[in-house]
């Protein structure tokens, strides 16, 4: 922000009138960041916190002179852009159920699957299951490899 002569008064003003640094900030149109910057540069007089005050007042018991309670301003009306005309987008295609021929037959026939899942050619493979496994002799020898057997091929 450049700060004219005219700018800097309005902040001395308000200052010393004893506004906060946010509500000098919003009067001005400015951060209140800003604001504390200027009046550190411009020396002005620091102000006790709010929170300091309040300890000081109750050990002491005495209330100093309080500022009068400050009315907010409206806000100064927005003018809002004018809303962008979007096309709404079609809607979407309905989908093909995928139709899988070679279901799992019965729940002790192996489930191993042959094929890319939803191609039309997908498939499980429907042989007998093995000992309580759900794959077929064949295909649990290839599911379950003991672990030094996984060792001996990654050497």
């Amino acid at each position: 922000m450049d700060w004219s002569t005219e700018a800097i008064d309005t902040l001395r003003a308000l200052w010393a009138e004893g506004h906060s640094t946010a509500e000098i900030g919003r009067r001005m149109g400015i951060s209140k960041n800003a604001v504390v910057g200027k009046a550190h540069r411009l020396h002005l007089s620091a102000r006790p916190s709010p929170i300091q005050r309040e300890r000081a007042e109750a050990a002491t018991g005495t209330a100093g002179p309080r500022p009068a309670p400050r009315v907010a301003a409206a806000p100064a009306p927005r003018i809002a852009p004018a809303p962008a005309v979007v096309a709404a987008p079609p809607p979407p295609a309905p989908r093909a159920p995928v139709v899988r021929p070679f279901q799992r037959v019965m729940a002790r026939s192996c489930c191993w699957p042959i094929g890319e899942p939803g191609a039309t050619d997908f498939r499980f493979c429907t042989a007998e299951a093995a000992g309580g496994k759900p794959y077929c002799a064949e295909h649990a020898s290839i599911a379950y490899v003991k672990a030094r057997d996984r060792r001996e091929d990654a050497a």
